[in-house]
């Protein structure tokens, strides 16, 4: 079964980029990776830019509404994801619970459906 796993965090809550504490938690979630890859479990996986960088689309009676950066306030926003496929919710829990991130923010687990497409 795959499982989404969404990564969400406070985005202040991470060490300043280019210091040692930032390297440390890099190496991290290098290893986090590598053991999922390591696994056979990893279908993919992004970082994504934060909520500043995001746009958010509406249509509403009709017209289209775009706005720029973070549409409503929150203290933990989605940061990035992994797909996973493993044998079921147990082993995507597991997998989750190993996330760097989830000591100071969530993984939020999704099974992904299956439309039968290619």
């Amino acid at each position: 079964m795959k499982y989404m796993l969404l990564l969400n965090d406070d985005p202040q809550a991470g060490a300043e980029p280019g210091t040692p504490a930032h390297e440390k938690e890099m190496e991290e979630w290098f290893a986090y990776t590598d053991a999922l890859v390591k696994a056979g479990v990893m279908v993919g996986g992004e970082a994504l830019h934060g909520p500043d960088a995001a746009t958010t689309v509406r249509l509403r009676d009709g017209e289209q509404v775009v706005t720029d950066g973070p549409f409503i306030e929150t203290k933990e926003v989605l940061g990035g994801y992994y797909v996973i496929e493993v044998e079921d919710l147990d082993a995507a829990i597991d997998w989750a619970s190993r996330v760097p991130n989830v000591r100071t923010g969530s993984v939020e687990i999704r099974p992904v459906m299956d439309l039968g497409g290619s």
